[in-house]
Formats: structure tokens, sequence, C-alpha cells
């Protein structure tokens, strides 16, 4: 099972996600955060395989958390899920480590078969 951490301040988005993951047979939800500090501590308690960031939080925003998390988890792979499509904050992202970018208008289908690839080790 690939163990996912959610991270969005906009609830409906964390329920839609929680709806995606569920529907999988080989994805489980092992938590979800609303803000950045939130996601720190949860992925320190959890160490999911996989985690879904969201770029604009309120307390640390995604790039930050992403950073604390890969400072202490090196091995962390975080697939940042935006409405930003701005190159400057793709490449921040990308830059901070995380293992892929996808935005929010894009297919559920799409978004469960990029868990899988970066899950698989490809970026």
């Amino acid at each position: 099972m690939i163990r996912i951490l959610t991270v969005d301040d906009h609830p409906l988005f964390r329920e839609g996600l929680a709806a995606v993951i569920e529907n999988q047979d080989d994805m489980t939800l092992v938590a979800t955060a609303s803000n950045g500090r939130e996601a720190v501590q949860l992925f320190q308690k959890h160490r999911p395989d996989i985690t879904l960031m969201d770029l604009r939080l309120p307390e640390l925003n995604g790039i930050d958390a992403m950073i604390a998390i890969r400072l202490e988890f090196p091995e962390a792979r975080v697939i940042v899920v935006s409405t930003s499509e701005g190159d400057a904050e793709i490449r921040s992202a990308l830059q901070a480590g995380a293992c892929g970018y996808m935005f929010k208008h894009m297919a559920p289908g799409e978004l469960v078969e990029v868990i899988r690839q970066v899950e698989a080790g490809k970026k």
C-alpha cells in the first residue's frame, strides 16, 4: 500500500483527494493537514510514502514545509499540487526537492498515476 499524507488548507479539496485515494486498491490516506506546521508534525508521526502538498498554506508555506520535512527525512517524496502555473513557483518547488508538480485542475486519474510513478522512483 502507498501511504499518503495530504496537505491543503481547503477542506473540500482535502476531502476530494481523500475520496480519490481511498478508491484505489493500492493507496491509503494516513493523515491530512491544513497548514504547513501540521504537515511537518504529521509527516514526523506517520512517515508517509508520498505527501501531496499545496504551496499556499497558512502558518508555513508548502515550500518551507517541504524543506523542513526533507531536512529531517531526505528520502521524503513530495508532490506539489497547486493552482499556480507560474514558472518561478514550479522551479522553486522542484529546487526544494519536490518529486513532482501537478495542477489542481488535472483529472483524478492523472493524479493517481503520478503518485504511482513517484512511488516507483520517477520524477
